[in-house]
């Protein structure tokens, strides 16, 4: 989403922190840049305006003059007021249920914005990460299929829907779904409202008379990333008639300039809670502002990585792993689980967009040629094999290698590549099952050590900085929680400190981002 305007940023910084003093002169001529830059992004003028007339009256001042690193400070003041124009350090952590149950949370927006996917997204989140009791309920019954869309959305992700009746309006469904969800012991509603092509009177009106017969703890409107700065303009109309409480912005992952998630907050004071990352039903996050600004100025970000590992890998898989690893047994069937934790987290390229400094090396990864179905492909390899196969590798000669290439629609090249994968890895930890506590030190993050599924955000932050674990160690050299590399020719670790996976996708990056901090060991060409 914001790669257009990080970028922009990230070359303009350039000039600055390659020079020993700023001049007056320096400053104005860089506010001008990101000045331009902002408006390219969509950003609204006024936000523009506020934003770099903060920047330009710290930058000129003492603190940036008595720097030792004056380019490097003006980054700073940049990136501070960056966060402070996307909510400050008090947004963030997604939703407000601390009222009494049932929580009603009305879901608001234009027709095609992702308010039905978005409710069903909160609600499976809510269901599987904070083990709360859910009813879902759909008030559109303008749009043709659209009670029949929540109801199919809710039996895939195991969140129960209210009955659908013909011939109520939105206003009966909202009463109903309340007493419903005090009866049968919900914690939260969720009201899917209706949307419209534009806002009118009516749809306002409905609004309204929704929001009084239900009386929601939340207002979210849910808004388009990809529509710019109209979503600045709706987000008004929608505050003004209805009163929202917060925002969550669909389509974060497309290659919009990012506009709306920069003035939103800003215009209407309304904090953007959450935002999708893709189309899956997993793919929502919580909105931080320093996060946010850590990715538009190519800091990465760490934190929501290791929060992404945290949800991802099944701690008492990991335990047992990591306990026939220590041993020096590490299978195919091994090796398919660390492919599957990959793909949960959202594949290399998604994992990579998180990492400090990596927005700079961007043509040597597209010269990498990551390819994240790779993934998929060795799973499909691995899960062409038979049990005996998976466990005892090399029993597999040629004719059972074509029947497995054959099994799983590749050529027998590609079962080669990852039998030679294996080997590495397998070799890898009979080595460090040698030495003792190594491997122990790489897991440390998942097998008791730091208890990630449970660790606040604030405190994984906290850890980051400090190095330290909750317990008093650690934390292992790489990234936070044991995480020790990306593997796909990073080198380093899998998630977990796991070994890396020489070769994903294609050839080693140049170097294997071995200098970049967090990548572990990258070997060099």
């Amino acid at each position: 989403m914001f790669e257009s305007l990080s970028d922009r940023l990230s070359g303009i910084f350039d000039k600055l922190t390659g020079r020993g003093a700023l001049s007056e002169n320096d400053v104005n001529e860089a506010m001008r840049e990101i000045r331009r830059a902002l408006i390219e992004a969509d950003v609204a003028l006024p936000v523009v305006r506020s934003f770099t007339d903060k920047v330009r009256n710290r930058a000129v001042g003492a603190e940036v003059v008595k720097s030792i690193t004056p380019g490097q400070m003006v980054v700073k003041i940049v990136h501070d007021q960056l966060v402070e124009m996307l909510g400050g350090d008090s947004v963030g952590g997604g939703i407000d249920l601390n009222a009494p149950a049932p929580v009603a949370i009305m879901m608001v927006g234009l027709q095609g914005s992702g308010k039905t996917t978005t409710t069903s997204k909160i609600a499976r989140r809510l269901t599987q990460r904070d083990k709360r009791k859910v009813l879902m309920a759909s008030l559109d019954t303008r749009r043709p299929a659209a009670q029949e869309q929540l109801k199919v959305l809710g039996e895939q992700n195991g969140v129960d829907t209210l009955p659908i009746i013909e011939g109520q309006g939105p206003v009966e469904i909202a009463k109903r779904a309340m007493t419903a969800a005090r009866l049968g012991g919900y914690d939260v509603v969720m009201l899917d409202t209706a949307g419209r092509i534009h806002i009118d009177e009516p749809l306002m009106v409905e609004m309204a008379e929704v929001k009084a017969a239900a009386n929601p703890h939340e207002i979210l409107l849910v808004a388009d990333a990809l529509t710019g700065q109209d979503a600045v303009n709706l987000a008004q109309s929608f505050d003004e008639r209805v009163g929202i409480t917060g925002i969550a912005l669909t389509r974060m992952d497309g290659d919009g300039r990012g506009g709306a998630a920069l003035s939103m907050q800003a215009v209407t004071g309304k904090p953007v809670k959450l935002i999708g990352t893709g189309e899956k039903s997993d793919a929502l996050e919580d909105f931080y502002p320093k996060r946010i600004a850590d990715r538009i100025l190519g800091m990465g970000d760490i934190v929501s990585l290791v929060e992404k590992a945290a949800e991802a890998i099944d701690a008492e898989k990991a335990a047992k792993m990591a306990a026939r690893m220590q041993k020096g047994h590490f299978d195919l069937d091994d090796l398919a689980e660390q492919l599957r934790q990959m793909e949960k987290m959202g594949g290399m390229s998604g994992m990579m967009g998180m990492l400090p400094g990596v927005g700079k090396m961007k043509k040597q990864i597209e010269a990498a040629n990551i390819d994240d179905k790779v993934f998929k492909r060795q799973v499909a390899i691995i899960s062409s094999m038979t049990k005996q196969e998976r466990s005892k590798p090399d029993i597999l000669k040629a004719s059972r290698k074509k029947r497995i290439a054959a099994g799983s629609g590749v050529d027998v090249a590609e079962v080669n590549k990852l039998l030679k994968m294996h080997r590495q890895m397998a070799d890898m930890m009979k080595m460090m099952g040698k030495k003792k506590g190594m491997l122990g030190k790489l897991m440390g993050g998942l097998t008791g050590g730091m208890g990630m599924p449970d660790v606040d955000p604030k405190q994984l932050e906290e850890m980051v900085k400090s190095g330290k674990l909750p317990g008093g160690g650690e934390l292992p050299k790489g990234l936070p929680g044991g995480l020790g590399g990306l593997g796909g020719g990073l080198g380093g670790g899998m998630p977990g400190g796991l070994p890396g996976l020489p070769g994903l996708g294609g050839p080693k990056l140049p170097g294997g981002l071995g200098g970049l901090p967090g990548l572990g060991r990258g070997k060099k060409k």
